[in-house]
Order: structure tokens, then sequence, then C-alpha cells
């Protein structure tokens, strides 16, 4: 897999990378959902990019992205070494 860019490609802001918890709308309407997936939130423009090979691996290719978390893992995490 390719690694993720640290600059959003609509806007040129930074990315935020981390892991998100997401769900997508199939064409059927039923959803997927998707936990832990590394992906990069821009910080100006707020869209979530995630790896397309990853997207076509999970077979998420044909689905939109309606909702996208921060993993509670990732929190958890930083609260736990803090």
């Amino acid at each position: 897999m390719t690694s993720i860019q640290e600059r959003c490609p609509a806007c040129r802001h930074r990315l935020i990378t981390t892991r998100f918890d997401t769900a997508f709308r199939m064409p059927d309407q039923s959803e997927r959902l998707c936990f832990s997936i590394p992906g990069g939130l821009c910080e100006d423009c707020h869209q979530l990019y995630i790896d397309p090979e990853l997207i076509e691996l999970l077979d998420l290719g044909a689905g939109r992205c309606t909702f996208a978390i921060e993993s509670d893992l990732v929190v958890q995490e930083q609260a736990w070494s803090a």
C-alpha cells in the first residue's frame, strides 16, 4: 500500500494522520462499518483521505464515506501516554 500523503491534494494544507472508525453507504443502501482505518484528515477543508489500495482491498470503491471519527484506540493510547 502507498503511504498517506502529508498534504491535502485539494488545498495543500496539512493532513492529520491517524486512525478512523468509518461508515460507508453502499449503492444498495446497506452500510459497511470499518474500524481503525488509517487515513488523513485535512486541517482546512475537512476531507478524509484513505489509501485507494485499502479502499479496493476492503471492497468499498462503490461506497461513499458518510461518517468518520478518530478511533477510540488512538484516543486511549494518547490518554495513557500523557
